[in-house]
């Protein structure tokens, strides 16, 4: 214990950075609900991103397998919630049970496409991963004749919150005189969830599970003649991915109380890619910036262009969105040309690039 508060390993500003940023996190959610409540959903949906780029890091960041179909592991999860917490099937389950549950699932399917694909690498890789996630949304959208299983094109209502015995994540409560809203409660939970997947991350990026994905990542050749068993660690590498975007997805389903299979298309698996990129590949703290980014930065831009637009020219020109991926595109085109290692690259990205 001593040598962990050892002052010389981990310096007195070192802690003081960490208070500082445990009290700005603590606040944030009353700070964001006085501009409104949206904010603190928008936010919400921001970590989600940010788990969801952890996860998917995993797979392209450590193990170099590039993965355009993710976004079918978080539908997995999902779907999983929405069926064993609403009332179509009836059976109302605790989150608790469910998640997991979901994880397992969404890990079973991991290993399904990695399987398949233990051979193939680069656009190979990437074409059959895609084609993964949109047979994944189609048999969402068809699963409801001759049995009713997802209900179809429709999508599954009344997705029960999050409940602990009698306290509700969906209900509003006055605790110690402040008052916490159900986005506030999702949001501490997020954010506590966060800190667990960042820690894994970490600790997987320091093992030698994640020494065995960085040598596949480099020369998977190499890494075979050294004796490291490539095919288990695709395979571990692709569930443990996996899993990570079916705990996110029940997590969605539970947030919003409505899931549809218009939620899970090709457009969000680029999306959370284009984190993963812009952020740094392999570099936690990297994917964490890449996806808060590309999450607030939109918003921003939906609540600030059309009012701008409108005192300059006194109509809208050009929509919202059509500025998101113009400007969007821009990025990423910057990116490639002078920061091609992302904003926050993993050192070992940065020496290549440097060297080369």
């Amino acid at each position: 214990m001593q040598q962990f508060f050892d002052r010389k390993k981990y310096p007195r500003g070192a802690w003081i950075g960490i208070a500082l940023v445990a009290i700005a996190l603590a606040v944030l959610p009353f700070a964001l609900s006085g501009i409104g409540t949206a904010w603190v959903r928008i936010t919400n949906l921001a970590i989600l991103f940010v788990l969801l780029s952890l996860g998917l890091n995993i797979v392209v960041g450590f193990a170099g397998l590039l993965d355009l179909g993710y976004i079918a592991f978080y539908a997995v999860g999902a779907y999983v919630y929405a069926l064993l917490a609403s009332p179509h099937f009836d059976l109302h389950l605790p989150f608790w049970i469910i998640l997991p549950i979901g994880a397992s699932v969404a890990c079973f399917f991991g290993v399904i496409l990695g399987a398949p694909t233990l051979k193939l690498r680069g656009d190979y890789l990437a074409i059959v991963t895609l084609g993964f996630g949109e047979i994944i949304r189609i048999f969402l959208n068809n699963l409801s004749q001759p049995v009713n299983l997802t209900n179809g094109p429709q999508g599954i209502t009344l997705i029960d919150p999050f409940s602990i015995g009698s306290f509700s994540f969906a209900t509003r409560e006055t605790i110690a005189g402040l008052d916490f809203t159900g986005p506030v409660k999702y949001y501490y939970f997020l954010v506590l969830l966060v800190i667990v997947i960042i820690a894994i991350n970490l600790r997987l990026q320091n093992s030698r599970i994640g020494r065995a994905w960085e040598a596949i990542r480099e020369d998977e050749v190499a890494a075979r003649a050294m004796g490291i068993n490539t095919r288990n660690m695709k395979l571990l590498a692709f569930a443990m991915g996996a899993s990570f975007g079916g705990v996110s997805g029940g997590i969605f389903s539970a947030t919003q109380g409505f899931i549809s299979p218009e939620s899970f298309v090709l457009v969000e698996s680029i999306m959370v890619l284009s984190m993963v990129v812009l952020g740094g590949m392999g570099n936690v703290f990297g994917v964490i910036l890449g996806a808060l980014l590309l999450s607030f930065v939109p918003e921003v831009l939906r609540y600030t262009v059309e009012p701008v637009q409108k005192a300059l020219f006194g109509r809208m020109l050009i929509e919202p969105e059509v500025i998101r991926m113009l400007l969007f595109g821009l990025a990423l085109v910057l990116m490639m040309l002078y920061r091609p290692a992302g904003i926050l690259p993993s050192a070992l990205r940065k020496r290549e690039l440097e060297a080369k």
